[in-house]
């Protein structure tokens, strides 16, 4: 290092000790700061040709990541990879309704036929309305609507929705419109609620206005991850089966952007020949590799073609695959070494696992990564899958399980951990519940400003500042004992209250 004073390790003295470090084993040393917070530009890759605002992205599990979410993060400038514990045609369904919208709300509207009646359909439901459509689903044409209001007081309920319907041409808006039109519009003619329709009277969803003062409240949203199409850009995870191959044909025909190989040991014979065949196949679409660690592992399926590589095993929250089988790595080492390779390629790395605050996604992104990948950090957010409940402090809280655990591989996810032949389920990872966040559209910006802090202390405007200055030996760091993990965290109080924002 250029100058008088040699303090610190450089990165690659530090990760070439023969030891497993993860994100709390490692502190860097401040480096210069010559300007604003506001300066730090976190725009970054996802993988070759998937540009993002921000270093985000939820993790395809079945309690992080379905349409609501995925819609939530592409509005924020990030991206959201939709699980495959389900059937194709279910993930494909949420694909499109991720690209069929432009505002991060989801609401499930309830639709029903003409001839269903009050008495089977809504006692006790507390919904605002009820659209009746021919056939009675969304992709049949809205005859009309019931509100909250028409039926809570009625004598008679063995009555008909299509009696007490009501008619409204004009509530219906185009799927292209922004958040700042359909507010115009609910302002401008005083509705409660627009319904969102494509072209040809598809319902896409209905959006009422306690909804857009709600996300109005939160940071303002800008452009959000688009692709060319002005269409929200969204991944999906795939296994490596043969019947992957039909799931990847309809994720390609909803219109999904960018597809993960999902394993949590990607280094194998399965995964290289799917990322041959869907380069194949496919070759405008971009394709992630892993789960890797290694140097070697990444070389494999960086040959092998694939546009981006997800590192991580046995780092997540949830995950218990170090301990049952012996076999991963510390995460900040694992990110460190696998991005020093796939830089040489120009292969954005995404670092998956081991995220529990905004210093962890410093860390992750300064040692080499591209974007995180997160699951726990997101899975107590409102977009997230499922409801909340109170645990038994009170607390609200929501379900949140490895893609290892007993209770998802009977889903499916076993072929992740490829065992989805084997006769005997061994788990890795656990069920368990998380902390409620509130919303992604709130939680991630705040953390985002968080990112550019600790960026700015490094002296790094951007991701690529900050890459360039940890391989030039520029930026130090240090291992840090446990005394000084805990000296680094709130200590010696008597009680306090943590808020992140």
């Amino acid at each position: 290092m250029a100058g008088e004073f040699e303090d610190g390790s450089s990165g690659e003295k530090l990760f070439n000790q023969g030891y497993s470090y993860t994100y709390d084993d490692v502190i860097f040393l401040p480096h210069y700061i010559d300007f604003p917070t506001d300066a730090v530009n976190l725009s970054t890759r996802l993988s070759r040709n998937i540009p993002l605002s921000i270093p985000c992205v939820s993790s395809p599990m079945d309690t992080v990541t379905e349409s609501y979410m995925a819609a939530a993060m592409a509005a924020v400038g990030g991206i959201g990879v939709i699980h495959s514990n389900v059937t194709p045609f279910e993930q494909a369904d949420m694909i499109r309704s991720v690209k069929s919208r432009r505002v991060p709300i989801l609401s499930s509207p309830v639709f029903k036929t003409p001839d269903s009646r009050i008495v089977n359909e809504f006692e006790g439901d507390d919904i605002p309305f009820v659209f009746v459509t021919q056939s009675g689903n969304e992709k049949s044409k809205l005859l009309g609507y019931v509100a909250k209001s028409d039926w809570l007081w009625l004598k008679d309920t063995e009555i008909k929705l299509g009696d007490i319907m009501r008619a409204d041409a004009n509530m219906f808006v185009p799927c292209h419109y922004d958040l700042g039109q359909i507010d115009g519009k609910l302002k401008e003619e005083g509705r409660d609620f627009v319904v969102v329709e494509k072209e040809g009277g598809e319902v896409v969803d209905v959006v009422t206005k306690e909804e857009v003062e709600r996300v109005k409240g939160y940071p303002k949203l800008g452009k959000g991850t688009v692709g060319n199409d002005g269409r929200w850009m969204v991944g999906a995870a795939i296994g490596t089966r043969e019947s992957d191959k039909e799931r990847l044909e309809h994720l390609v025909k909803a219109g999904v952007d960018v597809i993960v190989l999902d394993s949590s040991q990607g280094n194998s014979i399965y995964q290289i020949e799917m990322i041959k065949y869907v380069k194949q196949t496919y070759p405008e679409l971009d394709v992630i590799g892993g789960n890797v660690v290694t140097m070697s592992q990444a070389q494999n399926l960086i040959k092998a073609g694939v546009d981006g590589l997800r590192v991580g095993m046995g780092s997540g929250s949830i995950c218990t695959t170090q301990e049952v089988c012996a076999v991963g790595r510390g995460q900040a080492t694992a990110v460190y070494k696998v991005s020093s390779i796939a830089a040489q390629s120009g292969i954005p790395v995404i670092a998956d696992g081991g995220i529990s605050f905004s210093g962890h996604i410093v860390k992750a992104l300064v040692l080499g990564a591209s974007t995180v990948m997160m699951g726990s950090f997101l899975a107590g957010s409102t977009e997230a899958p499922g409801a909340y409940e109170l645990n038994e402090k009170g607390f609200r809280v929501k379900k949140y399980r490895g893609m290892g655990s007993l209770e998802a591989m009977t889903k499916g996810s076993d072929q992740r951990y490829l065992g989805d032949t084997a006769k005997l389920k061994i788990a890795q990872g656990v069920v368990g519940a998380v902390a409620d966040r509130g919303s992604v559209l709130k939680h991630v910006p705040y953390t985002m400003q968080a990112v550019k802090q600790g960026f700015q202390d490094l002296g790094a405007s951007s991701l690529q500042s900050a890459h360039d200055l940890l391989r030039s030996k520029t930026l130090r760091l240090e291992v840090r004992t446990s005394a000084a993990q805990v000296e680094g965290g709130v200590h010696g109080l008597e009680s306090h209250e943590k808020k992140a924002f």
